[in-house]
């Protein structure tokens, strides 16, 4: 090394930038030795890497800016070493150091390269990975960065998609961008566009826009996150038109309906426009779908809805409530008169017969007609109003002469059949008309019965022997409810008092009291009937319904307190079917919870009324409270109802309502109800007691 160096000062510099360039450890120690003879043209020239020595000769150190990389050594020769020699050294040693200190840094930058390049290979494959769609854009939109889940998503490659702007990908080019400011300014922002796949396809994506910034925090740019959601929309538009559509004719529902008259009513307040709307119901129609099927009703009902669109204008809505029976809603009428025009239009589509199935069918339609705002200002009694309007013209009788009738204030819910109807239940008061009818309850593991319920019959002179839903809601509506039920509570007491003096042991007849009646009276009306007939309060049951807990519940349990202290046990009619509150439910002090027929009537084979009645027996349970299910007609809700825990049955399987005397014949006789029990696996796979 030392020969091929020679004596010129430059050869020894590139030498040395050589060696340094391509030797490291002991061969550069070696080769930066002979460098230093060959510099000197001395002989024995080392290089001691990070050792200093004591041996004589001459010595320097190889460092700069503090930092210390060795020593260049010759050892002691017969010919002393001049000064200019150790200058020489010294310049020699300076230069090694500067060079072994740059080295030193692009050593430290590159590491520092390898693990920035490093990183960002990681973050690289963590974006690829990624199934979510990231874009990366400047601040003028164009794209920066394209992951794996964009190519995927998009069907461009990164190097197709990096560098163009994104207004390629939108569903139209010329849609205007409003990436820029508000969104570097501000921040991100979510929204839901619309945007197309290179093979052309446009789809639903959920967009999330994040501002990158430097280190300086100033935006930089914009990342966009992108998610395919054109199945969640075609299932949010499904859902929406099932909410809002008929699934038969596509004509808009009730509620769509409503929504969008009362929007309309709202508008109209402001602009002072007046409108309609019409209740059409066909007429006919029920014969025709006994006899030929649902199928061909439906199929009718389709080309009814038909007609009754292409009738009108486009502004005007047609929806179908339900059944047969249709709405109209007409807005910005000028005259009054006009809707009986269209009423006379829409009359008309029925002039001609509908084909359907091979079968010439003719039906035609009776409309009611309400006016806005003359009779009211919002949808459901614009409604109820049109409704009333279409049975008089179903019924015929001023200005029905083309089968549609407008609503007037005599065409009300007091019409002279229910005033009749009302006179009529005043007189049967007086000429003792009323009769009470006793269902029994039965115990489901003795078949022993327990007691009965008392049921309210109108023998009217007319028209015969009435259901209490004849008369009841009648008798709600015009306050003699009150006055029926004490009726009732005296009858069904005065019955006690007989069955008592027969010699038979108390049984407890439960009556039905209405939310009219439940009041801070009541206690004191139950202890005069009792004492009235000298009876206990074990001969009676209330029956209440859960929507009496939900008002004033402190007032609600000082009454039924009140009760209970005569004696008088309380059982929650209806359980399941109102609104009562489980948490407000333990406080109140109920005997037994009683099941709606409108559950054990699919029982066992509808899971739902199976689970339901199940849970309803459990929270009795739990509360410690009595269960009786009503309704029971067969061996399998029998079965069933046995076996999930329920302690009383009620319904015809067993017995009818039956009049007084033949119950107490049922209780002489000690008939019992008997049925072979069968094993019933409970749907719920359990006890629910």
């Amino acid at each position: 090394m030392i020969s091929s160096v020679g004596t010129d000062d430059l050869a020894c510099c590139s030498a040395l930038l050589d060696a340094l360039q391509n030797l490291h450890g002991v061969a550069l120690h070696a080769a930066l030795g002979g460098i230093a003879s060959g510099f000197l043209k001395r002989p024995g020239g080392r290089y001691l890497n990070g050792v200093s020595t004591d041996v004589p000769g001459l010595q320097h150190d190889v460092a700069h800016e503090g930092h210390s990389f060795g020593c260049y050594h010759f050892p002691d020769a017969e010919v002393a070493y001049t000064d200019a020699e150790r200058t020489r050294l010294g310049m020699l040693a300076g230069f090694t150091a500067r060079l072994l200190q740059a080295q030193a840094e692009a050593d430290k930058r590159t590491r520092s390269l390898d693990q920035i390049e490093a990183k960002l290979e990681q973050q690289a494959q963590i974006l690829n990975q990624m199934h979510e769609s990231v874009i990366t854009m400047d601040p003028a939109g164009f794209i920066t960065s394209w992951n794996r889940g964009a190519e995927q998503l998009f069907g461009y490659t990164a190097l197709e998609a990096i560098g163009r702007n994104v207004l390629f990908l939108y569903e139209n080019e010329d849609e205007e961008d409003s990436l820029a400011d508000m969104f570097l300014e501000q921040g991100g922002r979510e929204m839901e566009v619309r945007r197309r796949k290179k093979s052309g396809e446009i789809f639903w994506a959920s967009l999330s826009l994040s501002v990158m910034r430097d280190q300086h925090a100033h935006p930089i740019g914009l990342i966009g996150y992108l998610n395919d959601i054109t199945e969640r929309k075609s299932a949010e538009k499904l859902i929406h038109h099932l909410a809002y559509y008929d699934a038969l004719t596509g004509l808009p529902n009730r509620t769509l309906l409503t929504r969008t008259v009362d929007q309309a009513l709202q508008e109209g307040r402001q602009g002072a426009t007046h409108g309609c709307v019409m209740f059409i119901d066909l007429n006919r129609f029920k014969p025709i779908n006994d006899t030929l099927g649902h199928v061909a009703g439906d199929m009718l009902l389709v080309e009814v809805a038909i007609r009754l669109r292409r009738a009108l204008r486009e502004e005007d809505l047609v929806a179908r409530l339900g059944a047969d029976e249709f709405a109209v809603a007409l807005f910005d009428i000028d005259k009054d008169y006009h809707p009986g025009f269209v009423a006379q239009k829409l009359l008309a589509l029925f002039d001609e017969p509908f084909f359907i199935d091979g079968h010439e069918l003719r039906v035609g339609a009776s409309i009611g007609i309400s006016m806005v705002p003359e009779d009211a200002s919002d949808t459901e009694t614009l409604l109820r109003l049109a409704d009333i309007a279409m049975y008089r013209a179903k019924q015929g009788g001023e200005n029905n002469e083309g089968g549609y009738a407008y609503y007037s204030e005599e065409m009300n819910r007091n019409t002279l059949d229910l005033l009749r109807i009302e006179t009529g239940l005043l007189h049967a008061f007086e000429y003792n008309e009323l009769l009470l009818y006793y269902q029994p309850k039965v115990d489901m593991q003795t078949g022993a019965i327990t007691g009965a319920e008392a049921l309210v019959r109108w023998q009217h002179p007319e028209r015969g022997l009435l259901l209490p839903g004849e008369f009841i809601p009648i008798a709600e509506e015009t306050g003699l409810i009150v006055q029926l039920s004490d009726w009732v509570l005296d009858a069904v007491c005065h019955q006690a008092r007989a069955w008592k003096a027969a010699g038979l042991a108390p049984i407890r007849i439960a009556l039905n009291v209405t939310a009219r009646e439940f009041t801070r009276s009541l206690p004191d009306r139950v202890r005069a009937a009792l004492s009235r007939h000298q009876l206990t309060g074990e001969w009676l049951e209330l029956e209440i319904t859960e929507s009496m807990l939900m008002h004033g519940t402190d007032r609600v349990i000082s009454i039924m307190e009140k009760v209970c202290q005569l004696g008088v046990t309380i059982s929650l009619d209806d359980f399941g079917t109102g609104y009562s509150s489980l948490s407000y439910l333990k406080r109140f002090p109920i005997n037994t919870l009683k099941i709606d027929r409108s559950f054990t009537m699919g029982i066992p084979e509808d899971f739902n009324d199976c689970a339901i009645a199940s849970a309803i027996i459990g929270i009795a349970k739990q509360l410690r409270h009595k269960v009786i299910a009503e309704g029971v007609e067969t061996e399998k809700q029998f079965n069933f109802l046995k076996q999930a825990g329920c302690n009383e049955l009620q319904g015809f399987i067993f017995s009818r309502p039956v009049p007084a005397p033949d119950f107490h014949d049922m209780l002489l006789a000690g008939k019992r109800l008997h049925i072979a029990s069968e094993a019933l696996s409970l749907p719920l796979g359990g006890d629910a007691a």
